[in-house]
């Protein structure tokens, strides 16, 4: 992760597994070819589905970011699921990991950052286990408020 919040993802790992919790960091900096590789895996799941290439880019993109679009290669947002449940899906917000993440990942400055329901705002399905650095005040007010990032920068 970047030097900003390598740190502070640090010390919220820390302070979970003190907690008895089981946190696993599945994904963080990701290089370009990556995830150009990754967007393209999508792609090509869908065009076997029998959608043109539009829609299967279309698709894709609400599963996986656009190579040179996604907060992973920013360096400032990780993959956390619980060990115990290493499945990108929305089985994730039930764990106690996710649940502590939850009401505590603000105070290490960062947000859960495609909350549900906001999929029209952020371009990007629900992930409830992708979490993104932002600074500690910012965060806190994101999250106190229920918004996603685009949500924030409108206001600010």
């Amino acid at each position: 992760l970047d030097s900003r919040a390598a740190g502070a993802l640090q010390s919220m790992l820390d302070d979970m597994r003190s907690q008895g919790l089981s946190p696993l960091v599945c994904s963080s900096y990701r290089a370009h070819g990556e995830q150009e590789r990754l967007f393209q895996n999508q792609v090509e799941g869908w065009l076997e589905e029998g959608f043109t290439q539009e829609e299967a880019e279309e698709k894709a993109a609400l599963l996986v970011a656009r190579p040179g679009t996604s907060e992973h290669e920013l360096g400032l947002s990780a993959d956390i699921v619980a060990e115990s449940n290493q499945l990108l899906d929305e089985s994730q917000e039930h764990t106690a990991e996710q649940q502590w993440m939850l009401k505590h990942c603000q105070e290490y400055g960062f947000i859960l950052r495609y909350p549900t329901g906001k999929t029209g705002l952020t371009g990007v399905e629900y992930e409830p286990w992708h979490y993104r650095y932002v600074g500690r005040e910012a965060a806190q007010e994101i999250m106190a408020q229920g918004l996603c990032l685009e949500e924030y920068l409108v206001q600010r």
